[in-house]
């Protein structure tokens, strides 16, 4: 039975090479799968899933009037999965037409991205994916500063925390990392 997948986690939990191995794994078997990715992240290019380790694949952009449901339906052939990465930057419009894909054409959607922003407040993408998700699955990483869980999201600018801000600035280690609730209030001084 198909279902809605969400899979987050805190900055740098490895959920874009889990995203690839997904994929690796279903092509192996000569399943298809068609992943999409948030025209949002431009940090490698646009449409493009890129992890930190330099493993790089080709995906479809999901712009705010993209229509994920429109792009499975049409395809000629039915893929077996479809994968989102970055889901944290989907609208609930896009969020709607993943559950349509599970409901009407049967197919399984894994959505992977972060739950929380810097601030801790959910993105939209997040939100409704928390919410019409069949399952939710936390992927683990550990706080910068310490041994414990990461479960939030530190912004840097010039290797200070803020606190304020655009919800939205595209960036990788040299602008978030992922912490603790202790380090996230109490960061180590520098």
């Amino acid at each position: 039975m198909a279902q809605l997948f969400f899979k987050y986690g805190a900055m740098n939990s490895g959920k874009t090479i889990e995203i690839l191995k997904v994929a690796h794994n279903y092509e192996e078997q000569d399943k298809t799968v068609l992943i999409f990715t948030s025209a949002v992240d431009d940090r490698d290019k646009i449409g493009v899933v890129a992890s930190r380790i330099g493993i790089k694949r080709a995906a479809i952009p999901v712009y705010s009037e993209t229509d994920m449901y429109a792009i499975v339906e049409e395809q000629t052939t039915t893929p077996f999965c479809v994968l989102v990465d970055e889901s944290q930057f989907l609208q609930k419009k896009h969020v709607l037409q993943l559950a349509n894909i599970v409901d009407k054409l049967h197919i399984p959607v894994m959505a992977f991205g972060l739950k929380n922003d810097f601030s801790n407040e959910l993105f939209e993408g997040s939100k409704y994916l928390l919410l019409y998700a069949d399952k939710i699955e936390e992927i683990k990483t550990i706080c910068w500063y310490c041994h414990k869980k990461a479960i939030m999201n530190m912004r840097l600018v010039n290797g200070k925390p803020v606190y304020q801000g655009e919800q939205i600035q595209i960036g990788g280690n040299e602008a978030y990392i992922p912490v603790c609730r202790n380090h996230y209030f109490h960061p180590p001084l520098k």
